[in-house]
């Protein structure tokens, strides 16, 4: 359970910030995708993905600048970027239309990662903040919450493993899997749940990790 409250008065707040907060992280966004972040930062950024999968809880464990989410889109943008290129690469092997391309392209960013993170980063900031915080019984302490955009990284950080799986190594299977039987069909349910299974699994875990270190 979430703890409503820190247990020490000399505990940071960490309420959700005002609402300027979204514009300046969609300016950061817009800089970065400007190429005005140097390149050394963006190669960090991405070496972070393979970590997040091989030790997912060690990543949500800091808490700076008075908040929880990560003050860096970088990550994000470099995801964005990687599931462009993916996606491209499938449109170039199984699509025969630049048009139908672009609105693939534009479909994956805006359903798969964009709209869905979102629900799903709502509902578990709703959740979480509603129904799975602990009432301190110290009145003097500091109230406690997720943040909306700390959500979010959650789901980003449990989107890339699921990346791999479904857009890398299933485009490198696909010629297998798109064919006729019992053993593509099997193959192909159980990568998706694999996929599945470890998304929720470190969603998970972004939220124990906050837990743990508050309580």
């Amino acid at each position: 359970m979430l703890p409503t409250t820190s247990k020490g008065l000399g505990r940071t707040s960490s309420h959700v910030r005002p609402n300027s907060v979204l514009p300046q992280y969609l300016r950061k966004i817009i800089k970065i995708s400007a190429h005005k972040v140097p390149q050394a930062k963006l190669m960090h950024k991405s070496s972070q993905g393979p970590y997040k999968s091989s030790a997912p809880s060690c990543s949500y464990l800091l808490e700076t600048k008075n908040q929880w989410a990560r003050d860096d889109p970088a990550f994000i943008v470099i995801c964005t970027l990687l599931l462009v290129i993916a996606t491209l690469a499938y449109c170039a092997a199984y699509d025969h239309s630049a048009g139908h391309a672009v609105f693939v392209v534009i479909s994956v960013l805006l359903f798969h990662f964009i709209l869905t993170g979102a629900t799903l980063a709502t509902c578990c900031w709703f959740l979480t903040n509603n129904y799975l915080r602990e009432e301190a019984p110290s009145s003097h302490a500091v109230e406690q919450r997720v943040e909306w955009l700390y959500a979010f990284d959650v789901h980003c950080n449990s989107f890339f493993p699921m990346f791999v799986l479904l857009y890398v190594i299933h485009y490198f299977l696909s010629p297998l899997l798109v064919a006729h039987g019992f053993i593509p069909v099997l193959l192909s349910n159980l990568l998706f749940m694999v996929a599945a299974s470890y998304y929720h699994y470190l969603n998970f875990l972004g939220y124990d990790g906050k837990m743990n270190t508050i309580s």
